[in-house]
Parts: C-alpha cells; structure tokens; sequence
C-alpha cells in the first residue's frame, strides 16, 4: 500500500484480497453455518445402515452453494433498500464495493453450480428442493418483505427446507419423520427472525420494509406470538417421532425449551431491544442444542 498525493493507493493483491472478501461476505457464511447445521441433521437421521460420510459431504457442498447463491442474489434485489438501513448499509453492493452486475453473475454461477453438483453427484429429489427452496425465497419471500408482515410465515418454509434436503440426501425420499424435523425449523425462525425485526424495526420501516404488523405499534401482539410460537416448538420438539430418549431426553429438551421461552417471556414483559437481542443469541443456542439432542437420541 503506498500514498501518492494524500491518496492511499492498494496494490493488486491488497484489492484482489478485498474483493475476495467482499464475495465472501456476499454469501451470509453466518446464515450458511446454521444451513448446513440442519442440513447435517436431516441426513443424519434419515440414513440407514452404515454411515456414508461422503455422501454427506456432497450434499453439504451442494447445499452450501445454493444457500451461497440465494443469499447473493438476495442482496443483489435487495441493494438500494439495504443502502437505506444502517445495519446493511456497508455490505459491498450498497456500499459500491462491487458493481451489482458481479453479484449478480457470481450468485447464478453459485446456484447453478449447486444445483447441478447435488443432481450428479447426490440425487435430483435433493436437487430439486434445493433450487425450490432458493425460488421460494427470492421470488416469494424477498418481494413480500415490502408487501406484507406475512413475508415471515411466508419466509419459514424455504428456511426449513434444509432439513428435508439432507434428508432427501441421504435416502432419496421424505419420510413422515422428516416433516417433524422440518417443523421443528419453521417454528424456531419465529422466535429467531421476530426478534430481529423488532430489533431494527426503525431500520426496516426507513427502508421499507413492512417486517411488524403497522396496527402493532406497541408490539405487543408481536411479542405475543413468539411467546405462542415457542411454546408451540417446545412442546413439538418432545414428540416421539424423530427421537426416542426416555426422560432423559424429554428432560433435557424441556430444560432446553424453558431457556429459550424464559427469554421470550421476558421480551414479552418489556419491549426491549437489549431483551430481543437477548432472544436472538438464545434462539441460536437452543438451535444446536434441539438438533443434537435429537440426533443423540435418533429413533
């Protein structure tokens, strides 16, 4: 790096290395790492016989370029509002780090790539989903976040899609089971992404984004239903139809259900943005903790 005239000028491996990280981050490997968590688990506990590690891998590699894809493509339709929020306002398309025409050419390579790479080398059923899942969620959801608060239910199904596509890729079927898996995933993102919302809800409202019920000015209907939404997903998570552990099991889930409903209830009592942020850091935690439980303990 060297200065000529006041000006710092970067050498082309200092830009290279930037641009690198700016496509990085375009992907969400955040939101990805939750992906494949589920992902993993789905396959998991669809798999039968011996445990082929390789196929797990493939299906995880095909899923992470979906998901990487979708969520380049997502801030490529998104650029102009997130310039207008602060919390998005220095991602690279809103801050003119890169031109929207590579975002756009690098998240269809992303999707196209994966989308392929789980045909070959996985199964089409997972493939299918795949690409269904990043349809649903850039033509369904994405649009629906200006429309309507809707967009969050809406926004819940492709966001528990990855769920069924480990398990399509392990045993090239939906079972009945992985329908529970599946809601277990919808129910959580109630809690986790309600949160966010009221979070940056001034954030949201200067962009657009129509993520709160307009009539819910106090919240109070919002805060209610995580608490419903939560209470909902507890209860799920201790069916006997993905694990079977006995009382320990069922101990250890309703122990793990009551620390993330203690928080919601919380927000519930006080409309706090520390208290929703503390929601969102425990829907993360509860998150791992559900799923391995169910996996330690796999019917």
């Amino acid at each position: 790096m060297a200065t000529i005239h006041g000006t710092i000028q970067h050498s082309p491996t200092e830009r290279f290395s930037s641009k690198l990280r700016d496509y990085y981050t375009l992907t969400k490997p955040e939101v990805n790492l939750l992906i494949l968590m589920t992902t993993s688990a789905g396959y998991y506990l669809a798999s039968r016989g011996p445990f082929r590690i390789a196929g797990l891998i493939n299906t995880l590699v095909g899923t992470l370029l979906v998901a990487s894809g979708t969520a380049t493509l997502n801030q490529w339709m998104e650029r102009v509002w997130d310039g207008k929020m602060r919390r998005t306002a220095s991602r690279p398309l809103p801050s003119g780090r890169l031109h929207a025409s590579e975002a756009f050419l690098f998240g269809i390579l992303l999707s196209i790539a994966g989308g392929l790479y789980l045909a070959v080398t996985v199964n089409r059923l997972a493939a299918l989903l795949a690409i269904s899942t990043l349809l649903s969620y850039l033509l369904i959801y994405t649009p629906l976040k200006r429309k309507t608060p809707l967009c969050t239910l809406l926004g819940a199904f492709p966001g528990a899609m990855p769920a069924l596509i480990g398990w399509a890729g392990a045993s090239a079927n939906i079972e009945p089971r992985a329908w529970f898996l599946f809601a277990i995933l919808f129910l959580w993102q109630f809690p986790h992404f309600l949160a966010i919302a009221l979070m940056y809800r001034e954030d949201y409202t200067r962009a657009g984004y129509k993520m709160l019920p307009r009539f819910d000015l106090d919240s109070r209907f919002t805060r209610a239903e995580m608490i419903a939404f939560t209470v909902i997903l507890v209860v799920t998570t201790m069916l006997p139809l993905i694990a079977h552990g006995g009382p320990v099991y069922l101990s250890g889930m309703f122990l793990a259900g009551v620390f993330l409903l203690y928080h919601v209830i919380k927000l519930a009592r006080s409309n706090s943005v520390v208290l929703a942020s503390r929601v969102l850091h425990a829907s993360v935690i509860y998150l791992p903790i559900a799923l391995g439980m169910i996996v330690a303990w796999k019917a």
